[in-house]
């Protein structure tokens, strides 16, 4: 039914728009307690063997909502209705910006990818953490934090800017996240050469334990997939020696490589990130280098090119803790949650593996 919803109305669509409308819809369910028991219990079924433990956090599953969903946090409990067991919100700047100017997404049909190049378009730290403050859970889900540099802020003061927003928003936070892999925003992958990103990270660090000195909030980086191989090393061998609690691989590409099945060839000369299935290969390989690097000392999440159960068993496999999607989810639809839990259920039903946590990383450890 949705397949056939999509071709008939969000294909003929804009993308940014199609996305607001079927974002409104997963709200105005979420806010109706019928409607939204009904659609848990449907859409959001729970397999025990699923459940799974990341950076001291307890979550039904490993299957999360990637950041660039909801930017704002407007509707976490929708997307939890739909079997997301992890929602990172995001990316959020330390002020308000309006992002690049529109057309800014664009679909990829055939190839079952997605160009974007919004520019962090959101509400702004400020604001985000009142949202995330006022805001009362109808679902047990955990909530991750994305947070970026604002466009308008000289990279001199780039740490600055995110210790802003890292102090309002790690107290709502059940982990944090850097981004400083979005090709979006000018300068920004700058960031990930060590030398910049050790000074970040650190600083970073010190701003959530200020702003909650109650707990430890669990504190990972997101890395491009576009990264030399020696420069994945130097990221993993940094993130073991200050004592990260996870590194997300990958970001969007600005490669165009895997790409040729779309009917809209000009589409794939679009500048910004390129996500959904071409980008499954690398961000695989990129994520098996980071579990040869450090192994079970850092909780890894994987993302990039996830459509299926398949292939969020082969990352698990790869050393992922935590499997993410988003572009799928685009074309899936409201499905796909359930489909996502069926599937790495039966996959851990058949395999010799007895929980999750015995698959993570099994296929390098048995290649190393």
């Amino acid at each position: 039914m949705y397949h056939i919803l999509f071709t008939l109305l969000f294909r003929r669509m804009d993308p940014e728009r199609a996305h607001h409308l079927a974002f409104r819809w997963i709200r105005l369910v979420a806010r109706v307690p019928v409607l939204r028991t009904f659609a848990a219990a449907a859409l959001a079924p729970r397999h025990e063997e699923l459940r799974t433990e990341a950076f001291g956090l307890r979550l039904h599953s490993p299957f999360g909502l990637a950041a660039g969903f909801d930017k704002n946090a407007v509707g976490i409990d929708g997307l939890a209705m739909l079997g997301f067991d992890h929602v990172e919100i995001g990316t959020v700047t330390g002020e308000p910006q309006p992002g690049n100017p529109r057309k800014r997404l664009f679909r990829l049909v055939a190839d079952r990818a997605l160009i974007n190049r919004m520019g962090f378009n959101n509400d702004g730290s400020l604001a985000v953490a009142a949202r995330l403050a006022s805001r009362t859970p109808v679902f047990r889900t955990v909530v991750g934090v994305n947070i970026g540099k604002t466009k308008a802020v000289p990279e001199d003061e780039a740490v600055a800017d995110y210790v802003k927003s890292a102090e309002r928003l790690a107290p709502y936070a059940d982990y944090l996240v850097v981004n400083v892999s979005s090709p979006n925003t000018p300068g920004l992958r700058d960031l990930q050469a060590v030398d910049h990103l050790r000074p970040l990270l650190t600083a970073v660090r010190e701003a959530a334990d200020r702003a909650v000195p109650a707990r430890r909030v669990p504190l990972l980086v997101k890395i491009a997939p576009d990264l030399a191989d020696e420069d994945v090393d130097a990221v993993a061998d940094l993130a073991v020696e200050l004592g990260l609690d996870g590194i997300i691989a990958t970001n969007t590409t600005i490669a165009r490589a895997g790409l040729g099945l779309t009917s809209d060839p000009a589409a794939v000369n679009e500048t910004g990130g390129l996500s959904g299935a071409p980008l499954k290969a690398r961000s695989l390989e990129v994520l098996r280098r980071l579990y040869a690097r450090v192994g079970d000392r850092i909780t890894l999440v994987g993302v990039g090119g996830i459509e299926n159960a398949e292939d969020a068993w082969q990352r698990i496999l790869a050393g992922a803790t935590l499997v993410q999607g988003y572009s799928a989810f685009v074309y899936e639809g409201p499905l796909w949650g359930r489909a996502m839990h069926k599937g790495l259920a039966a996959r851990l039903r058949t395999s010799p593996y007895a929980t999750l946590a015995d698959a993570v990383g099994a296929d390098v450890r048995t290649t190393a």
